[in-house]
């Protein structure tokens, strides 16, 4: 039996009022464009009632939250993704962090036994429980630089094609950080496209140069390139020195992951990505366990974290991860004079590209019914998984 949402929707096209109607899918749309309100908030919302209807939001790079961390295992797994769900998100990647190498993949098959077996998605319901999709798994570290390891633990390692392998075999993998300057990265970024793995750059020292040619060999396999978490653990651009950060800017086809915090990233320097990768740049949140808990002490990869602030910090003053969820990121994006139609392109849309889904992401007959309520003041009023409506 379908269901039916009104309000301000959130189409391709831009904002609209109207309605939705859905089962598991989305069945039907019936709105008429608001045209310039876009850009006013009080305009967006009137006469729906306080609702906008967004796609729901796309995590590609998420840790944990609720007290949950991906290299707990399976329910880790679980705790983190509800959490991050009774926020919008309707569909992320678990993230590992550099460890051991026997607890990466015990983490990775961790992820692989919540999916229900390798290379298959969690579907939106699990013993009674709504769950958001988790297509895949991000694997940050180990294979990144020991120059720039940010809030990763001292433990990298070559990617060899053993290792690869190893991994691939798992069958969870879709995206990869890896530093391209060091032993092997390009013939394992060559493996890893090969296989259908998104590369994205991150946690490296490495200049301009270095991070084209790694794009160029994803690229020439057929394979698709990002950066992860764009001007943090990278080296900076600066006027006869690119970096990293140049040959992301600089690439308008490679995606680029952003960190909204504003601890992470000040505001004119989003505002300076956005009109430099328009269509390529996606907001993540790098969260880690202590994500909804109070500030306080916690860990991150068996390392001790202080969150005080909104910021989560190691000993040393170094960042590490964040307590971020998306619709506090969409929120800061819109304050920072981003209409709201482009905000959400930032949450949903573009992550779908980027992870090849093309079945959700956006608002439009056939898609996944993955969608986020907002009320006027953009709180999460009630979350919509495959069909399943969860709060609200």
């Amino acid at each position: 039996m379908s269901d039916r949402l009104e309000g301000v929707l959130a189409l391709p096209g831009g904002l609209a009022r109207g309605s939705i109607e859905y089962d598991d899918v989305i069945l039907g749309i019936d709105a008429e464009p608001l045209g310039a309100g876009d850009t006013s908030l009080l305009e967006e919302v009137r006469g729906g009632d306080g609702r906008i209807v967004l796609p729901g939001f796309i995590d590609p790079h998420v840790h944990g939250g609720g007290g949950g961390d991906t290299m707990d295992g399976p329910e880790g797994v679980r705790t983190l993704a509800r959490f991050h769900l009774s926020h919008g998100t309707t569909t992320l990647l678990p993230t590992t962090i550099t460890n051991p190498w026997p607890n990466v993949v015990r983490a990775l098959e961790g992820i692989a036994s919540v999916m229900r077996g390798p290379g298959r998605e969690l579907p939106a319901s699990e013993a009674g429980a709504a769950m958001p999709s988790i297509p895949g798994a991000h694997l940050e570290g180990p294979f990144i630089s020991p120059d720039k390891l940010g809030a990763q633990p001292p433990l990298t390692l070559e990617p060899t094609p053993e290792r690869v392998g190893e991994l691939l075999r798992i069958g969870v993998l879709r995206v990869v950080t890896m530093a391209p300057e060091i032993d092997g990265a390009l013939a394992a970024a060559r493996q890893l496209a090969r296989a259908g793995v998104r590369v994205s750059i991150g946690h490296t020292a490495a200049g301009y140069e270095e991070a084209r040619a790694l794009v160029a060999v994803v690229r020439a396999e057929g394979g698709t390139a990002g950066f992860t978490h764009l001007f943090n653990a990278m080296s900076t651009l600066a006027s006869r020195a690119p970096g990293t950060v140049g040959a992301a800017l600089s690439d308008p086809e490679a995606f680029a992951e952003l960190i909204l915090d504003l601890h992470h990233v000040h505001e004119a320097s989003f505002r300076s990505v956005l009109a430099a990768k328009p269509g390529r740049l996606l907001l993540v949140t790098d969260a880690i366990r202590a994500c909804g808990m109070a500030e306080g002490e916690t860990e991150l990869g068996g390392q001790r974290v202080l969150v005080q602030g909104g910021a989560a910090r190691l000993p040393s003053g170094s960042l590490a991860g964040s307590v971020l969820t998306l619709d506090v990121a969409l929120r800061n994006a819109v304050n920072a004079g981003v209409p709201l139609s482009t905000a959400s392109e930032l949450a949903s849309g573009v992550a779908a590209r980027y992870l090849g889904l093309d079945d959700r992401g956006v608002l439009e007959v056939g898609k996944r019914a993955d969608l986020v309520v907002l009320d006027s003041a953009l709180k999460v009023r009630s979350v919509v998984a495959s069909g399943r409506r969860v709060g609200g």
